[in-house]
């Protein structure tokens, strides 16, 4: 019963986060901030972007399964912080850290 609870209340975590993929106006406003908002929004969209990219070929072949859209990276964002971020996200991604563990 703990592992259950704790399983959904990481589901939940994880998409109130998901509110802030690339695309959102949540993000193109957080992407118009200082460095530590574009780097900590890059560093989430690289976190995000194994499956941000499941996403986007989802949509492009079954465009209307899913009813929202998402894109890997923010087009507003533009900088060296953002783009740090993100690519320390992609490399801290669960995808890696999982297939390191086998």
């Amino acid at each position: 019963m703990k592992r259950a609870a704790k399983a959904v209340v990481l589901t939940a975590i994880l998409l109130s986060l998901a509110g802030c993929v690339a695309g959102s106006a949540d993000s193109a406003h957080a992407a118009s901030g200082g460095f530590l908002s574009q780097l900590l929004l890059g560093f989430w969209h690289g976190l995000i972007g194994p499956l941000t990219l499941i996403v986007e070929v989802v949509n492009r072949f079954f465009p209307h399964i899913l009813p929202w859209q998402a894109h890997l990276y923010e087009a507003k964002a533009q900088g060296v912080a953002y783009d740090l971020g993100f690519y320390l996200g992609l490399a801290g991604s669960p995808v890696v850290v999982w297939s390191r563990r086998r």
